[in-house]
């Protein structure tokens, strides 16, 4: 699995997982529910709206890169955040045809 993109503690998530065999929870009810209920506290995440003001030319050139990426622009912006704050952001500079 390729794990470039995630944090130190997610790695470490997916590390204690390995060998886990799910199949043995799936008929014990009482701690299925509770494995469900876990999961989803975990996955939810309280999202906030944001609005910023971008010129149009760095704009198509943010929407050119994510296409290259393949990814919308949007989430390419939010990966791109993601990554500033939390570290893992590596500089590398784009050369784009004007």
């Amino acid at each position: 699995m390729e794990t470039n993109y995630i944090d130190e503690q997610e790695k470490e998530l997916i590390n204690s997982l390995e060998g886990f065999d799910v199949s043995q929870i799936q008929n014990d009810e009482e701690n299925s529910k509770l494995l469900k209920k876990s999961a989803k506290a975990f996955v939810r995440k309280e999202e906030t709206k944001m609005n910023i003001r971008i010129s149009s030319s760095e704009l198509e050139k943010i929407k050119a890169v994510a296409m290259q990426e393949g990814l919308k622009y949007q989430t390419f912006i939010k990966s791109v955040l993601h990554k500033y704050i939390t570290g893992q952001l590596i500089e590398d500079k784009h050369k784009f045809i004007a």
